[in-house]
């Protein structure tokens, strides 16, 4: 029993080890970040409004559809 604690002890990171291993994964995820080029940042850019517009008048349309069919069920 005091051998697994004993184990477990050693195993365990320095808290400063761990930080500077935080550190140096989240720079080396960041190097492989790309910055989007102009024309591909506007593409998506008109991708996400056009989506954005469809949803708006799908729930637009739900919203008085469903206030027509609440006014027609309770008067």
């Amino acid at each position: 029993m005091a051998d697994k604690a004993r184990a477990a002890k050693k195993s365990r990171i320095n808290i400063f080890a761990a930080i500077g291993l935080f550190v140096r994964q989240i720079v080396a995820e960041l190097r492989k970040v790309l910055t989007p080029t102009r024309k591909s940042l506007f593409y998506w850019f008109i991708a996400v409004l056009i989506f954005v517009v469809l949803l708006m008048v799908a729930i637009t349309a739900l919203d008085f559809g469903l206030g027509k069919l609440v006014f027609l069920v309770f008067g």
